[in-house]
């Protein structure tokens, strides 16, 4: 006894723990990355103009030398005048530049003078760059001039139209926003009734050893990897949207419902399932000695009762439509405007996460973060949302 006694003390500290350890893990990532999403429309990219060398073997910044230098020398704010002279194979030379701290306009802040032989360009906003003849043909000895970006609106963040992150950093989701409301809800349309009829069909219609045949069946279809989903869409149902309605390219809204409403039906056929069968034989068998029929029990009686668990069901396939990502990028197109049609392509808001994140740096990765948060506020009002109509339905 006193040992069984000091196991369950054992057993119920580790539990604890455990516990603990689990929600601190995920209080940890969410506050990192609410943290991360919140910092573009809070704080400037940097205090002040940053420079970055390439390929110079010296640079004297202000008055400062540095040798092979790759990272950025910081150029204290409120400074006038930036004076640059270099050495980069073999040759030297001397770049001025003038800044106007009351400019507004990213391409009006810099004025360069003195810089010889350098080709001035700015390839992207905030960015300037003059490049030099290196020691061999084709390559380049390079200084970037990085202008701090001011905190990003929130509005123009949630209700701009344009995502533009490396022309003229512009960060509206709107269009990524409406894309993923529109193709999780066409695909909950499409899906839906056809995991309910499949959930009521199993239950009420079919035998329970070929029931449990095809119950284990969509359960291993629950298990199959997205992306296999999202090839099966890319070859065959891209095509048939292609040939069917005359478009020049099948990736778009209704080839990614179609796919994304095949990738829930596992999810809800389950649940739904689970709560169909859950619901007392004594309530069947009082709707039968009435007269009904068993179609009328089961879509009339059986049905209703199972409300709470269905509607569980509709709310994990939203989540899993709302949050799917590499199934989607296979078939959506990807394209970051609004929807225009049934077979227009569209991109959401975790597309644009995956695409970008491999090779998104400074403001444009914090974006992506910011996206992130979006896509949680997102999921949870959805939840919400139809968790309210549930209690209203339940109230009347």
């Amino acid at each position: 006894m006193a040992n069984r006694k000091r196991a369950d003390i054992f057993f119920t500290y580790l539990f604890r723990v455990m516990s603990l350890t689990s929600v601190l893990a995920l209080a940890s990532i969410l506050i990192f990355v609410f943290v991360q999403g919140a910092g573009p429309f809070i704080f400037s990219t940097a205090q002040g103009i940053r420079i970055v060398p390439e390929r110079m073997e010296e640079i004297t910044v202000n008055g400062e030398t540095y040798l092979d230098r790759t990272t950025f020398i910081n150029i204290p704010p409120g400074t006038g005048v930036i004076h640059v002279s270099f050495q980069s194979g073999g040759t030297s030379g001397n770049l001025d530049i003038a800044v106007n701290g009351r400019e507004k306009d990213p391409e009006k802040i810099l004025s360069f003078s003195g810089n010889g032989d350098g080709e001035i360009s700015s390839p992207q906003a905030y960015t300037w760059t003059v490049s030099y003849p290196g020691p061999m043909p084709g390559i380049t000895s390079k200084i970037h001039v990085l202008l701090p970006e001011r905190p990003y609106s929130f509005f123009r963040f949630i209700a701009g139209a344009d995502w533009r992150p490396a022309y003229n950093k512009q960060y509206g989701i709107l269009p990524m926003i409406a894309g993923t409301i529109v193709v999780s809800f066409l695909s909950i349309l499409l899906g839906l009734p056809l995991a309910l009829f499949s959930g009521i069909f199993l239950v009420e219609f079919v035998p329970p050893k070929p029931a449990s045949v095809i119950r284990g069946g969509i359960e291993l279809l629950a298990g199959i990897p997205s992306v296999v989903y999202g090839f099966f869409g890319l070859m065959v149902i891209v095509p048939w949207v292609k040939n069917t309605f005359g478009v020049p390219s099948g990736n778009g809204l209704l080839a990614a419902a179609m796919v994304l409403g095949v990738m829930i039906l596992p999810t809800v056929i389950t649940i739904a399932e689970t709560s169909l069968r859950a619901v007392p034989l004594s309530v069947r068998e009082a709707s039968l000695s009435l007269g009904a029929s068993k179609m009328q029990t089961a879509w009339a009686v059986v049905l209703p009762h199972a409300r709470s668990g269905v509607t569980a069901g509709v709310i994990l396939g939203i989540s899993r439509a709302v949050g799917e990502t590499m199934a989607v990028i296979l078939v959506a197109g990807n394209s970051p405007q609004f929807v225009r049609g049934i077979t227009g392509s569209i991109r959401t808001l975790t597309a644009t996460i995956a695409l970008e994140m491999g090779y998104a740096e400074g403001r444009h990765s914090e974006m992506l973060f910011s996206i992130g948060v979006v896509l949680f506020v997102l999921i949870l009002a959805l939840n919400s949302v139809i968790l309210l109509m549930r209690r209203k339905a339940g109230e009347t």
